[in-house]
């Protein structure tokens, strides 16, 4: 629930109301118990400084168009091709391989532009063509291009390495600046800005209708939806979407076989239920604190059963209910790292230092590659996070037996060591999802994931259901474990499935 703001950055450990929210929920402080008045936003700027990082802007504001991507009435996308600056050379040369910056003038908005990231395979033009969308909600997705499983990382002089572990390595891939208002994405109308999955999953539907158009070469690829922490909010809308689009003709049929989480947030009744579970089974918790907290998990349970699919103040309510909850399990563990239980933050709290980004995408250089001009970079964007609060608590698991039943697969990893989208919540909300295969998905046994005949995780899977739980690894598994996380998926797009189990 941070993989970036949530799961992804901006942690569901956060812990506020909304005036409307407070009244019908104060009383449950008058034991002196933690409550954090803050608003939404400002929460969310805390934790984007847990992160070491200092965007300028709270959302991307731009009027006008960047001089380097000027639209003509004939299309909504408009690309280049770049070099970064500063990348090292490697013993072995690296082909000149595609590599694209682009902006997607957003159809139904006032004024808003989608930026996005692509990168040809290093290995062929008929790999797979996969979506990476970073969580938050609010955050980018360069989060991952440069942490995590992007063709580079960052050094500390501000130079790119090649990452020998990048997933570019066996697909074609676009990593989007998403939410309207994150990275170098930007409207210059606070309208655009997005509060549901609905208009999320409809703004990356009609990007890739138009990438498709401007890449017909790829277009007949099979295409995966990946992402990690708010994603797993993201991934199940679009893939949803999607397949409506395809099945009622809207356009160029997207050939949609796959949807990875990796320590995703999905099913907040299921997922919020498992962390007291989680945390006595990793000892943050004893048995006495385990049982106090019972009543503090089923009023969040109840709060959840009341926010319907459209959001609301009982959306609101819950989303104060269940991370008072989770504020309760930190309250015990002061000064953990929620994203690897294994590691402390440092005074501030400082959890990561993503730093090295946020300044190397402000240079001048680089921005003048990107043709972008002098938009500045949002590595996070509270506003955005503000703006998706009615989101949060809703169920997005509803929409995932349909796909199934449509042969589309569903991969669902999860790093042992995460506590703010663990692996157990994770693995309760399959097992209880209501499917045609859930008897059989039940039934499955819990086998070794080995790389190189070393055990890297366990997993277990059904027809197009697979669940694994990866070894040694916190909320960002292509960091943590960046081999075994390729090797993830490139098992799981070759699909072998032996005896009707969907393995890896």
């Amino acid at each position: 629930m941070t993989s970036t703001l949530v799961c992804h950055y901006f942690v569901t450990f956060v812990f506020v109301f909304l005036p409307r929210a407070t009244l019908s929920i104060a009383k449950s402080y008058n034991d002196g118990s933690f409550f954090n008045p803050e608003t939404p936003k400002k929460e969310a700027e805390r934790l984007i400084r847990s992160f070491n990082l200092f965007p300028k802007h709270d959302m991307n504001i731009h009027v006008g168009e960047v001089p380097e991507y000027k639209f003509d009435k004939e299309s909504r996308i408009v690309e280049k091709k770049f070099k970064f600056p500063s990348v090292l050379q490697t013993e072995e040369p690296v082909p000149d391989l595609g590599h694209h910056a682009g902006y997607y003038k957003i159809q139904h908005s006032k004024d808003a532009r989608m930026f996005y990231f692509f990168f040809e395979s290093r290995n062929s033009s008929k790999d797979p063509v996969v979506i990476w969308m970073t969580g938050g909600p609010g955050c980018s997705s360069e989060l991952a291009l440069f942490y995590e499983n992007g063709p580079f990382h960052i050094t500390s002089n501000l130079s790119l390495t090649w990452n020998d572990f990048g997933w570019d390595k066996v697909s074609n891939i676009i990593y989007v600046d998403q939410p309207i208002g994150t990275g170098f994405s930007y409207s210059s109308d606070d309208s655009d800005t997005r509060h549901s999955e609905e208009g999320v999953a409809n703004d990356l539907y009609e990007f890739l209708q138009e990438f498709f158009k401007g890449h017909p070469q790829f277009a007949g690829n099979d295409f995966y939806i990946t992402g990690e922490s708010y994603a797993g909010h993201y991934i199940p809308a679009l893939a949803y979407r999607i397949n409506q689009g395809n099945k009622n003709k809207e356009g160029i049929t997207i050939n949609l076989k796959g949807m990875a989480i990796g320590n995703g947030f999905t099913n907040p009744e299921i997922q919020y239920q498992a962390y007291t579970d989680f945390a006595l089974d990793n000892k943050l918790l004893t048995q006495d604190e385990y049982n106090m907290l019972k009543p503090a998990v089923l009023q969040c349970v109840e709060e959840s059963k009341l926010c319907g699919p459209d959001g609301g103040i009982k959306c609101e309510v819950a989303y104060g209910d269940c991370n008072r909850l989770f504020n309760q399990i930190l309250e015990k563990n002061m000064g953990i790292n929620v994203y690897d239980i294994r590691k402390m933050c440092e005074s501030g709290p400082l959890c990561y230092d993503y730093s090295n980004m946020e300044r190397f995408l402000n240079l001048k250089s680089v921005k003048t590659a990107l043709g972008v001009g002098d938009i500045e970079f949002v590595s996070c964007s509270s506003k955005v996070y503000e703006a998706m609060l009615q989101d949060w608590m809703r169920n997005l698991e509803v929409g995932i037996p349909a796909l199934l039943e449509d042969g589309i697969k569903l991969l669902v990893y999860a790093g042992e060591y995460d506590l703010i989208c663990n692996w157990l919540g994770n693995s309760k909300w399959l097992d209880a999802m209501t499917w045609s295969g859930q008897k059989k998905y039940l039934g499955a046994p819990m086998i070794p994931f080995s790389v190189d005949g070393v055990e890297a995780g366990l997993q277990k899977g059904y027809g197009p259901l697979t669940f694994l739980k990866v070894h040694n690894a916190g909320h960002k598994v292509p960091m943590d474990q960046p081999k075994n996380s390729l090797e993830m998926l490139t098992r799981w797009m070759l699909g072998k499935s032996p005896g009707g189990r969907q393995v890896l």
